[in-house]
């Protein structure tokens, strides 16, 4: 042994030592991907920006120093980066004689819970054919407070999502706005009549510009995506995986435009959220852009 450090111009301690350290490197790495594995367990599609910020309490726990960059180039090693698919499936239909309300949230930026409400529902294959979820979404913690699971594209869908985030929102003279696209789902009677019997104003879309129901377009590309909601061999199986991806996305995806925090710690505070975005980045809070050199302050 000696003689081989003698080679390279090393001691054999300085040999023991290098050995070591490449097996501590070694263990570490075994110990990140294992916590990679568990979290894509509970969120399969998980990006790397996003699992650094999960995995942040790991790290520290385990006194391991490893940056994003490092953490997206072990997961390209190992063959664990997320690549995404984009089908499409029309599911609105504003082609009716119902009432379009305006849209009245084009310069409303939400400063607590239960003050913005977003509506949609999007398909997810199941079968041969498609089922339909239907999600309301606070605007301002990105919490989902209701949602339904529903075969059909009727109306009995988003009503009964709608039920249940008035049962979460509890009693409450605060106002809040709901907004959705056009779909006759929203525009029909009895959605329409709920929302105004809980004294809720109605906002709608304007035209067909997705931009308009920004939040809501974006939790549905994160719950597919993330979460993996795509193809199930029945309705009872597709349902159960939703239930268990929203409770998931609450309580414990980090979102960007929270500070990294999750939906429901979200839902718990008031005041505008300080956005955590590059400088001269402009970004879209609803329907209002925003040139973040300067974030907004938050009265916690």
């Amino acid at each position: 042994m000696e003689q081989l450090c003698g080679l390279f111009g090393l001691t054999r301690q300085a040999w023991y030592a290098a050995t070591r350290r490449e097996e501590k490197k070694g263990f570490q790495t075994d110990l990140v991907l294992q916590e990679v594995k568990r979290l894509r367990k509970l969120i399969p599609g998980l990006g790397t920006t996003k699992l650094y910020v999960v995995m942040d309490d790991f790290l520290t726990r385990h006194t391991i120093k490893l940056g994003r960059d490092k953490l997206h180039n072990l997961l390209r090693e190992n063959n664990l980066l997320v690549h995404r698919k984009r089908p499409r499936v029309k599911t609105t239909d504003s082609s009716h004689g119902f009432y379009k309300y305006p849209n009245q949230v084009k310069d409303l930026k939400p400063e607590r819970p239960n003050r913005l409400w977003v509506s949609d529902l999007t398909y997810l294959p199941v079968g041969p054919g498609f089922a339909y979820l239907s999600v309301i979404m606070d605007g301002y913690s990105r919490k989902i407070v209701g949602w339904s699971f529903h075969k059909t594209l009727e109306a009995k869908g988003p009503l009964a999502a709608l039920e249940m985030a008035l049962t979460e929102r509890g009693e409450s003279e605060q106002e809040l706005v709901h907004h959705s696209d056009r779909g006759v789902q929203y525009c029909s009677g009895a959605y329409v009549d709920r929302l105004k019997k809980a004294s809720i104003a109605i906002s709608m879309t304007e035209s067909g510009d997705p931009n308009e129901n920004a939040l809501a377009e974006r939790v549905f590309r994160c719950l597919k995506d993330d979460f993996q909601l795509r193809g199930f061999p029945s309705f009872a199986a597709a349902q159960t995986a939703v239930e268990q991806a929203i409770g998931t996305y609450n309580s414990l995806r980090p979102h960007g435009s929270l500070n990294n925090l999750p939906p429901n710690q979200a839902h718990q505070r008031k005041g505008y959220h300080r956005l955590k975005w590059y400088p001269y980045k402009k970004v879209r809070y609803g329907n209002v852009h925003y040139q973040v050199d300067k974030p907004f302050s938050s009265p916690l």
